[in-house]
């Protein structure tokens, strides 16, 4: 990963100037969209948990000669979004773009088998983190009059074996179509990707717990309908092609753009 440089970006430079803040940008496809921005001239901060990962992924953005810090913290704590936010703020003086891709499924269960617990935690990871660090940037965007927002949903709304985490994300769907209406007159776009499978380490080992036998026959007959000989291109995505997707509608080029939730699926439509 060090110095490596996106082909996709083709010399472009749609966010010179600009400082973007990328959740969960210390692994997966929010690594991918750190390096991806930076390579187009943004100034990048991370808001992560793991200091390691986020270490490597500001060391590759600065090999090339970008712009880069960190505030390391755990995002579905109002107080930790809003450090995230003040530390952009203190070191670049603005937020022009906020990609929210921290998140990810911890369980992988049918949802009689979840714990109150696991399911306060799946919340907490998939949406709150979203949701307060769209509120601890938003004072920021309209004071400047100008801003964008990508959230992440996923094509897992209507997937079997994860309703907490299709929760969490249908809510990101929500909150970017209500967001999106309520701000467009104050200049901001708030918009969302919607990945399949994508071959990226997101940072989180989905957990196995101990289950009956007939629900683990029950995950691989599903897993086994749901390879990626389903997806139409034939393949699962890559980190590098979501975080494509993502510079896209965070920059001026989407400029008439929002309220949109955008399937990066390889050919499978969106359920919504």
């Amino acid at each position: 990963m060090a110095g490596e440089l996106d082909p996709r970006a083709a010399g472009a430079r749609r966010f010179d100037g600009q400082v973007a803040v990328i959740t969960g940008g210390g692994q997966g496809i929010g690594s991918a969209t750190a390096r991806r921005l930076a390579q187009e001239g943004a100034s990048i901060v991370i808001g992560d948990m793991v200091a390691e990962t986020s270490d490597r992924v500001c060391a590759a953005i600065r090999e090339f000669g970008g712009e880069c810090v960190i505030s390391l913290g755990d995002l579905s704590r109002w107080e930790n979004a809003e450090a995230l936010m003040r530390r952009a703020m203190e070191t670049y003086g603005r937020i022009d773009v906020l990609a929210n891709i921290a998140g990810g499924t911890i369980w992988f269960q049918s949802f009689q088998y979840y714990t109150p617990e696991q399911i306060q935690a799946e919340m907490d990871r998939s949406f709150w983190t979203a949701m307060w660090c769209c509120r601890a940037t938003l004072p920021h965007m309209i004071q400047q009059g100008s801003g964008s927002i990508v959230n992440i949903a996923t094509h897992a709304v209507t997937g079997r074996f994860r309703v907490p985490y299709a929760a969490a994300k249908a809510g990101q769907i929500g909150m970017t179509t209500s967001l999106a209406r309520e701000v467009a007159h104050l200049g901001i776009r708030v918009n969302c990707i919607a990945p399949s499978g994508t071959a990226a380490d997101h940072g989180v080992e989905v957990a196995v717990p101990e289950l009956p036998e007939s629900e683990r026959v029950d995950q691989q007959q599903y897993r086994a309908s749901t390879r990626s000989s389903e997806i139409p291109m034939g393949r699962r995505g890559e980190a590098d092609e979501q975080a494509a997707a993502i510079a896209f509608l965070a920059s001026h080029d989407a400029s008439y753009i929002t309220g949109q939730v955008l399937a990066v699926g390889g050919g499978q439509p969106y359920p919504f």
